[in-house]
């Protein structure tokens, strides 16, 4: 039956105003004009969170409208209806939880965003555990070290990106060059090309921007350097700054060559450097010339106010590509499995149930987008990206080269546009010049050479730092003087000027200065340091734990306490087991007279007490005059003399293994407890040291307390030397706070003292040297050098563990420390002695059934009144047993005793008496 239009436009009108109540699956609705019945999708809220520009978030409600409207053309998206939930946060992590809540508790069935860095981590953390896909849209530089949950990222992982950049510099054969870098996340992004360094004369330098707004400091020295090839990694928001000032400062000219990292590159307006001749490469994601980008712009013109495709950032593309991708893989999950959207309540314990699976769909899912092709490999990063290579001519950027991540790191250059072969060798030789170096007579870093004959200039030093010294200036060709300063320095705080080496470099009497010199902010913010030839941090230098007394009972040690339990019991159930089988046993009774064939009477060698003192004799090892006689008492006394020849054995060994193992006490295993001292253990550190102000500049409460500590009792926890404080440690309750460097140099030669607990901060050594140096990029490729060959770990194994009276604690041999045997190790013995007693007991039961059975053949009599009669006798616990005769009659006298009776040899003794006097 064919409706009218009027009433299908009011069906449907009705059906959408049930859309937003509608529960998650396919709901039928029937009872509608004309019999028509269809099914419906219902609506389910996407979250987005948004703490940067407005223009994501339009993105995100643009690319949800258009899910919406394609619902009933597109089959991949039928059925699916989205609503946007779209919010504003800024970076407080409480008001962030506390929406990320009010939107579960709502139910959604995903979130998107947000872009900072730690707010996007801690919403991850909260999709993980309530099992609701959390999709990223922002440039991650961590390095992936454990699976991402329900988390998927559509920006192009680090590990992407640094191969191609990596490529590049192959593809263009540079030996050297400079990266100019904002942050660590450009480190990390450029790790590829910082291990590019070898003996051939391929050699990285790094330069930082600064904090700006003026970037030309850094630049001035790579063109005072006169290095020609510059990578700049920098943020989308100060690249338009940063490329202005370098060509400013004369790094962007016709003799340069300069790769960008930015994926944003092509959004800036570039004419400014179209004619300048410089060598600009770039990359980028987007393609405006592909025709979905086209498309999906014409689409959306007015909403994006974006009237060129290249001027798409790629943010801003990714996020509407990953809605585009939820939408589709949802609608996989609605068809295959039927279920509901929960409210999830942050504090209760429920779960998606759907939740994973919907991740698996999206991982699963690939589509086409504004941003190429999306696919995700397992780790939920993606997958299969490509990159175009874009070149600055004159004419704009050009396409000269396709990279693809499946491809390997072959770059697919385009013929017609080719690529410059440009390259710049820089003269890296420092000859004939002639530096200052500052030293401390700080062991093991600069000492005075031990000799027996009167030494001058530089061969009157040795040390860690000078052998490091000699090494870079074999590398670089340039000579050197010593001078001793005995103070690193520090600033006068009425003055403004500083003291010690650093005052010496500020003021142009001295060139660089090596010693145990903590890099910190406040010093790099008046000298410059190398990268750090040596990585340290502070730890505390205590007395070394005393051994403890051995514990009274520590005899009791090798057996645990189920154990000793188990074998106290195996004891008394064995005894009781030989006293009772003792008895049935035949074999057992024995004629207590041998010289009288017709015995009156039997008895029984395992009495209750020789019981007892049978099995104990086998635990000791020392036996008893107790022999068991029939088959099953031997049986049991095999296993049982088996089970005490293993525990035995295992107690001894253990026991030895105890006896050896020494135990030590220390009053404190880290800061914390020692803070919690309470002044009980002075502790302090060096007066003015790196490792003071670290507890001043601390926001940590604790740090601050212990500093308050430290500065109230000055006189008495802050020593002026390291020396001093090492004798205070020694002979005085004091714990001395310094680097840890310096803690193993110590313990190597103070046997009597140790380092206690791990590591409060993480920092390096540099070699120091006047602001602005431009020798600064050198010393850092020669440190570099020596690293990567080992030379400097070689150099620290000399000086820490050889020279010097290095190497007087080592202990020789080891001994860990012994585990107590535990019922899982000697189990088995108590299950030999199980078996061993049960069959023992079976074989004493046949045993003594036969014997009945025979004497009531013999005698004539009933079994089972012999049985009974034997039984009687067991159960009366005699010592004794009367014999049976002939007839059947127990040779026993009615009242059970022979006393009185006539002895059994058949006459009766002749007594003779003799006098003294017979002899006479």
């Amino acid at each position: 039956m064919r409706c009218r239009d009027e009433t299908r436009e009011k069906w449907r009108s009705d059906l959408e105003s049930r859309i937003a109540q509608s529960s998650f699956g396919k709901a039928r609705v029937s009872k509608v004009p004309c019999q028509i019945e269809r099914r419906v999708a219902a609506s389910h809220s996407l979250a987005g969170l948004f703490d940067q520009d407005d223009v994501i978030q339009r993105m995100f409600d643009s690319s949800v409208k258009a899910v919406n409207r394609e619902r009933h053309e597109n089959e991949e998206l039928s059925n699916v209806y989205l609503v946007s939930e779209a919010n504003e946060i800024d970076t407080d992590l409480y008001e962030v939880s506390t929406k990320v809540c009010e939107l579960l508790d709502m139910g959604i069935v995903g979130i998107f965003g947000p872009q900072e860095k730690v707010t996007a981590e801690y919403v991850q953390s909260i999709c993980d555990t309530m099992e609701i896909p959390h999709i990223s849209v922002r440039e991650d530089p961590s390095e992936l070290s454990e699976p991402r949950g329900l988390s998927l990222n559509l920006y192009p992982h680090v590990s992407s990106l640094s191969r191609i950049y990596d490529q590049l510099v192959t593809e263009f054969k540079w030996k050297s060059f400079a990266i100019l870098y904002e942050n660590t996340d450009s480190l990390i992004r450029l790790h590829l090309l910082l291990k590019r360094w070898d003996p051939h004369g391929n050699s990285a330098f790094v330069y930082h921007l600064g904090s700006g707004p003026n970037y030309r400091r850094a630049m001035q020295e790579i063109k005072a350097s006169e290095i020609e090839n510059i990578i700049i990694d920098c943020s989308y928001d100060i690249l338009s700054d940063v490329l202005t000032q370098a060509q400013q400062v004369g790094i962007l000219s016709d003799k340069n060559q300069v790769i960008v990292t930015s994926l944003d590159l092509q959004t800036l307006d570039l004419k400014p450097y179209q004619y300048s001749g410089v060598n600009f490469t770039g990359l980028r994601l987007i393609d405006p010339e592909d025709l979905i980008v086209q498309r999906t712009l014409d689409k959306h013109k007015n909403e994006w106010g974006l009237d060129d495709p290249s001027k798409l950032r790629v943010e801003f593309a990714l996020m509407y590509d990953a809605v585009q991708l939820f939408a589709r893989a949802f609608k996989q999950l609605k068809d295959a499995i039927k279920g509901d959207v929960k409210k999830l309540p942050c504090d209760g314990s429920a779960r998606w149930e759907h939740g994973l699976s919907l991740s698996n769909f999206m991982r699963l899912t690939e589509t086409r987008g504004l941003s190429g092709f999306v696919k995700f490999d397992r780790d939920g990063l993606r997958s299969n990206i490509q990159l175009d290579v874009v070149r600055l001519t004159e004419s704009g950027l050009v396409k000269i080269g396709v990279w693809n991540s499946t491809a390997g790191n072959k770059i697919d250059w385009i013929p017609e546009t080719g690529t410059k072969k440009k390259n710049f060798d820089t003269d890296l030789s420092l000859q004939n010049k002639t530096f200052i170096i500052l030293i401390s007579l700080t062991h093991p870093y600069g000492m005075q050479k031990e000799s027996s004959t009167i030494l001058s200039g530089n061969d009157r030093y040795e040390g860690f730092g000078v052998d490091i010294i000699e090494r870079i200036s074999k590398i670089l060709g340039f000579n050197y003087t010593l001078q001793v300063e005995a103070q690193t320095g520090s600033e006068n705080p009425i003055t403004g000027k500083w003291s010690g080496m650093l005052g010496k470099l500020m003021n142009d009497e001295a060139d660089m200065a090596i010693s145990d010199l903590t890099i910190t902010s406040e010093r790099e913010s008046v000298v410059d340091f190398t990268n750090p030839f040596m990585n340290l941090g502070i730890s505390i230098l205590y007395q070394k734990p005393r051994k403890t007394p051995p514990s009274l009972f520590s005899f009791l040690s090798p057996f645990s306490s189920d154990v000793w339990i188990y074998l106290i019991g195996a004891y008394i159930i064995v005894s009781l087991l030989f006293f009772i089988i003792g008895r049935l046993c035949p074999a057992e009774w024995n004629n207590p007279y041998p010289c009288i064939e017709e015995a009156e009477e039997l008895e029984n060698q395992f009495t209750f007490k020789n019981a007892f003192w049978f099995a104990i004799g086998a635990i000791m090892q020392q036996g008893s005059e107790i022999a068991p006689i029939g088959i099953s008492t031997r049986m049991m006394a095999g296993c049982w003399w088996f089970f005490c020849l293993i525990m035995v054995s295992s107690y001894t060994a253990n026991l030895a293994a105890f006896l050896t193992v020494e135990t030590v006490v220390s009053p404190f295993d880290n800061v914390e407890e020692l803070a919690k001292k309470k002044g009980a253990i002075k502790y302090g550190a060096k007066r003015k040291g790196s490792t003071l102000f670290f507890f001043r500049d601390s926001d940590y409460p604790l740090y601050k307390e212990m500093y308050k500590y430290m500065t109230e009792n000055e006189a008495e926890v802050l020593p002026e030397f390291n020396d001093v404080a090492i004798n205070k440690v020694k002979m005085e309750n004091y714990a001395f706070l310094m680097e840890s460097s310096s803690i193993e140099y110590t313990v190597e030669r103070e046997c009597n003292v140790t380092q206690v607990g791990g590591l409060l901060d993480e920092k390096g050594y540099g070699i120091a040297m006047k602001k602005h140096s431009p020798y600064r990029h050198h010393f850092n490729t020669a440190l570099l050098k020596l690293s990567e060959s080992g030379i400097i770990t070689e150099l620290k194994k000399k000086w820490w563990q050889e020279k010097r009276g290095g190497g007087k604690c080592h202990e020789n041999g080891g001994g860990g420390s012994a585990d107590e045997l535990g019922l899982d190790n000697v189990g088995g013995v108590f299950v030999v002695l199980s078996v061993g007693a049960v069959l023992s007991c079976v074989y004493t039961i046949f045993e003594l059934l036969w014997d009945v059975a025979r004497t009531s053949i013999r005698e004539n009599v009933v079994f089972k009144e012999e049985l009974i009669n034997e039984v009687k006798f067991i159960l009366k616990c005699s010592s004794s047993k009367p014999t049976r005769r002939r007839n059947g009659t127990s040779s026993k006298s009615e009242n059970n005793s022979t006393r009185e009776c006539t002895p059994p040899y058949g006459f009766i003794p002749t007594v003779i008496t003799t006098s003294p006097t017979d002899d006479k």
